[in-house]
């Protein structure tokens, strides 16, 4: 292995001899490994090596001289050449070799992703990263550090559904809480952009909760964005926030909020007039945080949460009434609003345009169908695999040296008299 890295048919040698055998391949990686700075410096002369090498048989060895070639800065003339180049590599590449050198695999994805970013062509990068994500991954429930980009570039491109794909997948395994952060918030708009409000809340609610030394600017966006679903999805909001919630969250993103917290306030009277009237003293706030138009939503939502409070009054009612009632502007748009939530399945009504009149039903699910078994199975299913996985981690965590160190610590720093409590804890 003591070759000459001037030459660059030794080098190429070298790849297209050790690319075949997992030894071979374990070699191959401690020989680029060491040679890494030589590569960079001789990047200029290593680019026609790429044509000699197929990128599905010698990935390993691809991927070092495409990170070379590729670490210095780029031009938006040669940025799209580099895109098809990645793309490609990142399609064919084999994944048992690139899992060897992922810190390199993860770098040019990257610069992937910073690229489609100067052409502001987001959807370009799309594919390839979820191509590459798959690779990279050992199981779905691996939080990689491309997860964060993936979303991103979905958010950006409005690729909503494909962003979706991936956020269904349950994470156990996260090595960067940063990563943790901005898949979950990214993560949380994409849903939004979906409607689908009950997975955007557990993301969101996942970045407020989650372990934090100081506030971060994505937890307090996050935590904005956390009330206004909150009060589209349930039509209220606590704010309180739950034990395992760092004190650093608990202490401080409600003093970033206060905008956010009146809404709540107002909201809560079931006042339309009211919440109106919140919005348009902080409509200034809402639209810098560009949260405007989840805020309108919000006051949409109220309309139904009223009709809804109406359904469990009255069988029968006008659409007069129910204009005059949650304060709509006409019988017309009384009628528009339960025709959408009957479409939604948020009520269960008839209406007779003849007359007028609209008649609320009971919920005719009878829990008895094949359709509605099969969900209830599902999800006990599920509910079985996560406590299987939550009590295999605990195990885990109560042999983990670190672990038992940190609570040993912690026990004899709190091992004190009832009355000799340090001045320091505020009791």
């Amino acid at each position: 292995m003591n070759l000459n890295m001037s030459s660059a048919e030794s080098l190429l040698a070298q790849i297209q001899g050790l690319s075949s055998s997992i030894a071979d391949l374990t070699h191959l990686r401690n020989y680029l490994k060491q040679s890494d700075d030589l590569l960079r410096t001789e990047s200029t002369r290593l680019v026609p090596l790429l044509n000699e090498l197929d990128p599905s048989i010698h990935s390993l060895g691809y991927l070092y001289i495409l990170d070379a070639c590729t670490a210095a800065p780029i031009s938006k003339e040669q940025a799209n050449e580099l895109v098809i180049t990645v793309a490609r590599f990142i399609n064919v590449c084999a994944a048992e070799q690139i899992r060897l050198a992922p810190d390199k695999f993860i770098s040019v994805c990257k610069r992937l992703k910073e690229q489609v970013m100067l052409l502001q062509d987001p959807m370009r990068g799309v594919a390839p990263l979820l191509t590459a994500i798959r690779k990279l991954q050992t199981s779905t429930e691996q939080l990689t550090t491309l997860h964060p980009d993936f979303v991103l570039l979905c958010l950006l491109s409005k690729c909503y559904k494909t962003g979706f794909s991936i956020l269904e997948n349950d994470i156990f395994e996260v090595d960067q809480p940063r990563d943790l952060f901005l898949y979950c918030y990214y993560g949380g708009m994409i849903c939004i952009g979906q409607k689908q409000f009950r997975k955007a809340l557990e993301l969101l609610h996942n970045v407020v909760t989650a372990p934090m030394a100081i506030v971060s600017a994505i937890a307090v966006e996050a935590y904005k964005k956390y009330i206004l679903v909150s009060l589209i999805h349930h039509g209220q909001f606590s704010t309180s926030f739950p034990k395992y919630a760092s004190q650093a969250a608990q202490r401080n993103l409600k003093n970033f909020s206060q905008a956010y917290l009146d809404l709540v306030n107002s909201y809560s009277t079931g006042k339309v007039s009211e919440l109106e009237t919140c919005v348009r003293a902080n409509t200034e706030k809402f639209e810098s945080d560009k949260n405007l138009g989840l805020v309108k939503q919000v006051v949409s939502s109220m309309y139904k949460r009223n009709i809804q409070r109406l359904t469990q009054t009255y069988l029968t009612l006008s659409l007069q009434d129910i204009a005059n009632t949650v304060q709509l502007d006409s019988p017309k748009a009384a009628e528009m609003h339960v025709l959408q939530m009957i479409q939604a399945g948020e009520i269960y009504a008839t209406i007779n345009q003849k007359d007028g009149m609209v008649r609320f039903l009971e919920d005719p699910e009878q829990y008895k169908t094949c359709e509605m078994i099969e969900r209830i199975d599902f999800s006990i299913q599920r509910i079985m695999m996560l406590s299987k996985k939550l009590t295999g981690m605990n195990e885990t965590m109560s042999f983990d040296p670190s672990y038992l160190g940190k609570v040993g610590r912690e026990r004899q720093r709190f091992d004190f008299d009832d009355y000799d409590v340090p001045s320091k804890f505020n009791i």
